[in-house]
């Protein structure tokens, strides 16, 4: 290599330092550090400590009722929430890139929820759902009695389901739109002349030209609720309750590594989650292929 070129590349990385530094210091080095403390014991209190524990960390997990009962909840709510929220917003992207008069309005109205704070919305529907609340009020005009949504274990999670497939739709349909927009109207002319109607046209030719839009919205969808925390942790004021009914990872991870000062295990767990994801991920990757959208 010559002196120009050398010259040349190390105007390139200087150029690239600050972004490098930038990403070695928040990305990479919290990622190293994490795993780090996940073979250790760490003690913060009178001096941080660390004693290497090998893969104590990792073995605790399986005799941890509360790990269980968070990938169950989280698991759950990945299962119902990603495909609601996935079709509701292709729902409401084909209804806006119809030739629907004010579109434009509903487009604002639809993506209010994805630009309101989700601690807003959280308390919004906890005003809703409580004894007293709206959802009370409207069941009582059927002569339905009260009943107690965040305190049943059984509902309280369902709720929080309700709440972020209604605020994180509308992100995913702007995405779905723009595809839409892309697909050229000469594939729905020839169906037309085919004979092929408004459903028919929809299965055969939306859907399939919309497989890699639809692989990166459920891909963002499971990381999104596999890291479910806020919603949780104020529904439940921080304990994951009422009876472990709405603790996720997250949460979990929180408990540990903020009230249990437990940063060793907590880290653990955090690499747990992580290499769930990554698993989730390329199952996904291997079930929607390779394919482009042209």
């Amino acid at each position: 290599m010559n002196r120009r070129k050398l010259r040349e590349a190390a105007a390139g990385y200087l150029f690239l330092l600050p972004t490098l530094l930038v990403i070695g210091t928040f990305l990479l080095a919290p990622i190293v550090y994490a795993l780090f403390l996940s073979f250790h014991k760490v003690q913060l209190l009178g001096g941080i400590s660390y004693r290497f524990i090998d893969f104590d960390n990792y073995v605790r997990m399986g005799a941890d009722d509360r790990v269980w009962i968070a990938l169950y909840n989280t698991f759950e709510y990945a299962i119902i929430v990603v495909p609601l929220q996935t079709a509701l917003a292709i729902l409401l992207a084909a209804v806006l890139n119809s030739k629907l008069r004010g579109r434009n309005a509903f487009r604002i109205l639809y993506f209010l929820p994805t630009v309101t704070s989700s601690a807003v919305l959280t308390l919004i529907f906890m005003w809703i759902f409580k004894t007293d609340g709206l959802l009370n009020d409207l069941l009582g005009v059927f002569g339905i009695q009260p009943f107690n949504w965040l305190g049943d274990p059984k509902v309280a999670l369902k709720g929080i389901m309700l709440m972020n497939v209604w605020s994180t739709a509308p992100y995913f349909m702007v995405i779905y739109l723009a595809a839409l927009q892309d697909i050229p109207d000469s594939l729905y002319e020839a169906a037309e002349i085919d004979g092929a109607r408004t459903l028919r046209k929809f299965w055969s030719i939306t859907l399939p030209l919309l497989k890699p839009v639809t692989f990166f919205v459920v891909t963002m969808g499971i990381i999104g609720t596999f890291q479910l925390f806020d919603q949780a942790y104020i529904f439940s004021n921080g304990s994951g309750g009422p009876n472990n009914s709405t603790l996720t990872v997250v949460l979990l991870i929180y408990q540990y590594a903020f009230k249990n000062l437990d940063m060793g295990y907590a880290a653990a767990l955090a690499v747990m989650l992580a290499a769930v994801i990554m698993l989730v991920t390329v199952i996904q990757r291997r079930i929607f292929g390779e394919e482009k959208l042209n």
